[in-house]
């Protein structure tokens, strides 16, 4: 059991994480006249540099030697290396064009992405109430292409790229620090050819903006990274249930930006289509906090009925399992 000092810091760093999440729109459009595509190669570049000195200073470099070893691994980190970049590229280009609000509804949505994925890939099954939230998202997604006249592909290719990047980091199975560096890593040789193009070119802007605009180019990876390592140090110390409330911050940070500082209109089938969405999360929500307090109670019972015939408290097979669930919280 964490302490109460404990958990009151990783709610913090959990708060942290996703507050620098939620309100990073306010820093792409900084980078302007940068493009996309360029500020994009520059995440990724400067992650590496700033990720590869945080591990020096650590010490941390074992994991190398075992990666290199294990070729499928290695695969799937570039898989994941591939999706991220997706991820990034799209979100920034969003921010950047005026798609904030829709890009909030991209992570709205993803934890119901993730759990359809969870039903088509790995033939989970779902409780009624994750059956009638991912219902409820499908609806939400139909009213929300009725209202654009089109699918809202800018959200779904968000939520997709995403939910497929956190499946593939938990095959991996890595550190958070660990998992950046080797991802950026991959990222890095193509992202360098393209400054170097766009340098050749002459229409790179980095240094050419002045100091500032290029500390700013810079400066995405501590944009990066930062609420990475909150997110790591918030992950180790709150139980999965909090987090998953926290998860939320984020895209409601992002829907209120877009709304009151970017100034984006919503239109009545936008409202109803979030709306939706909105209620297809309380449904989740509602789901995973009652099944993480029947844990609780599973795990309770079951302890004290090991306490009865006289053992200690089993920490294997169905007991154990129903302990760690409910001191981390539900997994969906």
């Amino acid at each position: 059991m964490k302490s109460e000092k404990e958990q009151r810091a990783g709610l913090l760093y959990g708060i942290g994480a996703y507050g620098m999440w939620g309100l990073v729109p306010l820093f792409w459009p900084l980078l302007k006249p940068s493009g996309a595509m360029e500020i994009l190669a520059h995440r990724m570049v400067w992650s590496l540099a700033l990720v590869g000195i945080v591990l020096l200073a650590l010490r941390r470099w074992g994991w190398i030697r075992e990666l290199v070893r294990q070729p499928r691994k290695l695969g799937l980190v570039a898989v994941a290396a591939s999706v991220i970049t997706v991820n990034w590229g799209l979100y920034i280009w969003s921010v950047n064009s005026g798609h904030v609000v829709e890009a909030s509804l991209g992570y709205f949505i993803n934890p119901l992405v993730t759990i359809a994925m969870g039903v088509l890939l790995l033939k989970e099954r779902l409780r009624p109430a994750q059956w009638a939230a991912v219902g409820i998202g499908l609806a939400a997604v139909l009213v929300l292409a009725i209202g654009y006249g089109q699918p809202p592909w800018i959200s779904l290719t968000l939520a997709f790229s995403f939910a497929t990047y956190g499946l593939v980091k938990k095959k991996v199975n890595i550190g958070g620090l660990e998992s950046l560096a080797a991802e950026t890593a991959i990222q890095f040789l193509p992202a360098m050819a393209f400054l170097v193009w766009l340098g050749a070119d002459g229409s790179a802007t980095f240094g050419v903006h002045g100091a500032g605009h290029a500390a700013l180019l810079a400066a995405t990876g501590l944009v990066t990274a930062v609420p990475l390592v909150c997110f790591g140090a918030a992950a180790i110390r709150v139980p999965l249930s909090t987090l998953g409330l926290l998860q939320y911050l984020a895209p409601v940070f992002q829907f209120l930006l877009g709304i009151l500082y970017f100034h984006e209109a919503m239109p009545a089938e936008r409202w109803a289509g979030f709306a939706l969405v909105w209620l297809a999360l309380t449904c989740l929500t509602w789901d995973a906090l009652r099944n993480a307090r029947r844990n609780k109670a599973e795990a309770l019972r079951l302890a004290a009925q090991a306490a009865a015939a006289g053992a200690a408290p089993v920490t294997t097979g169905r007991a154990g399992a129903a302990a760690a669930r409910a001191a981390d919280g539900p997994a969906s």
